[in-house]
């Protein structure tokens, strides 16, 4: 993707791989180093990394609350068994009055 400023040329945007970011995110996370040591040893620039960091956080506290990836499947689950049981209904209903008006 690239950005056109008026009387300039466009500037590239890089695009990463998540287990890259991952990679970078864990290590600010862990504070073994500095987000200078981080920026040097990726060649990412610091804005960045604190907000890969950020999302990682923010990832892992939706995990613990219970809003990841385990509650989407059970709550498409819930949705299928659902939609089940509507149509079982619609077929008692449409039953029950073909019983009636007979």
């Amino acid at each position: 993707m690239s950005i056109k400023v008026e009387g300039k040329m466009s500037v590239k945007h890089k695009n990463y791989a998540a287990d890259f970011k991952a990679r970078v995110a864990l290590d600010a996370i862990k504070g073994e180093m500095t987000i200078n040591q981080i920026t040097t040893k990726y060649g990412i620039h610091s804005t960045q990394i604190v907000r890969w960091k950020q999302q990682a956080l923010e990832a892992i506290k939706k995990v613990f609350c219970g809003k990841g990836i385990a509650t989407e499947k059970n709550e498409q689950l819930l949705i299928e068994q659902l939609y089940k049981q509507i149509g079982e209904m619609k077929v008692e209903l449409d039953f029950l009055k073909k019983s009636v008006w007979q």
